[in-house]
């Protein structure tokens, strides 16, 4: 029975890997063309830290960084309408198109460890109100109960919390929050209006935030935001809260656009994710 239930295991993640090795091996062999090898001592994108650039910290400086309420106001109506229809259309698409990765994901999770399939975690939204945000569940079921034991572990700063092994983490759990297809059912939440495609990444705070952060939880969170694309798990708390201000500082469409094009290839490389 034991060897069955590890076959089935084996067969529903080699389904999910079938699908996400196609579209990493297109596009990483054309991303490595012409590219100079890698020299021993040099970090490799997993290691390496974050570091603003010299023009993003100039770019700071040109608003209040301690009343973001201000700089989001003066956002076109426009924009704000376009935005939400946009990520109620693309989000319907997507479900549909992505329907054969649900169900994948659903005959793995199960097959490694029963029901629930859904994992409905409380997250602090926008302006802090709080609401069910939808994962696939990728850690066993008592999670939630055994966190307060490895908070002593956390590798991350401030109010987010993060391990590289996670003892929580099933086997297809690790799978899926590298490709990241743990995250495919918030599409259900930004269709609600729970969260939008791109903004601040939704957490759970294990300390509480300070006002300076809160400003964070100013716009809907978000599937992908700069933190997303600039090393995620690698970048610290604080540099983490100010790329999210950032982004309420840069929200336009053309920024969203570029976001979700940079997020299609750091997810395939699987960056900064476990």
């Amino acid at each position: 029975m034991a060897s069955l239930k590890k076959r089935n295991v084996a067969l529903a993640v080699g389904g999910l890997a079938a699908a996400c090795v196609v579209g990493y091996t297109v596009l990483n062999s054309k991303g490595n063309e012409g590219a100079s090898p890698k020299q021993p001592d040099e970090p490799s994108e997993e290691e390496a830290e974050f570091q603003p650039s010299p023009e993003r910290l100039a770019r700071r400086e040109l608003v209040d960084r301690e009343n973001m309420r201000a700089v989001y106001a003066a956002k076109p109506l426009s924009y704000k309408v376009i935005k939400r229809v946009s990520d109620v259309v693309l989000s319907s698409i997507a479900l549909v198109g992505l329907s054969p990765v649900f169900a994948a994901t659903a005959v793995a999770i199960i097959a490694e460890d029963g029901r629930p399939v859904i994992y409905a975690g409380e997250r602090p939204g926008k302006d802090m109100k709080p609401f069910p945000m939808y994962k696939f569940r990728s850690m066993y079921k008592d999670a939630d109960a055994r966190l307060k034991d490895l908070l002593k572990d956390n590798e991350q700063t401030g109010a987010a919390f993060k391990i590289k092994n996670d003892p929580r983490i099933t086997k297809v759990g690790a799978f899926i929050r590298k490709t990241s297809i743990d995250e495919l059912p918030q599409l259900v939440n930004i269709i609600k209006g729970d969260m939008s495609i791109v903004g601040p990444r939704a957490i759970v705070p294990v300390k509480e935030f300070t006002e300076h952060e809160k400003q964070r939880q100013i716009v809907q969170p978000g599937l992908t935001c700069y933190w997303q694309v600039s090393g995620r798990s690698n970048v610290s708390w604080e540099d983490w809260v100010e790329l999210d201000l950032d982004y309420i500082q840069d929200m336009s469409l053309l920024t969203d656009v570029k976001l979700i094009l940079k997020t299609f290839d750091v997810v395939l490389r699987g960056v900064g994710s476990y």
